[in-house]
């Protein structure tokens, strides 16, 4: 295998780690940021009986 062919090799081989690096990341901080609204919308809810009593 001839440098520059060696060269284009290593270079396609970092940049497919490079998209694989950046997918990952965005995939945890999608994921965190998706169990922090699930959290947040979670303590909305009310935990106990309602405080609405019909009669």
């Amino acid at each position: 295998m001839n440098t520059k062919s060696a060269a284009a090799v290593l270079s396609a081989l970092l940049y497919a780690q490079g998209l694989l690096g950046f997918a990952g990341l965005a995939t945890v901080l999608l994921r965190d940021r998706a169990q922090a609204e699930v959290v947040a919308i979670a303590s909305d809810a009310p935990s106990g009986p309602s405080a609405i009593v019909l009669r």
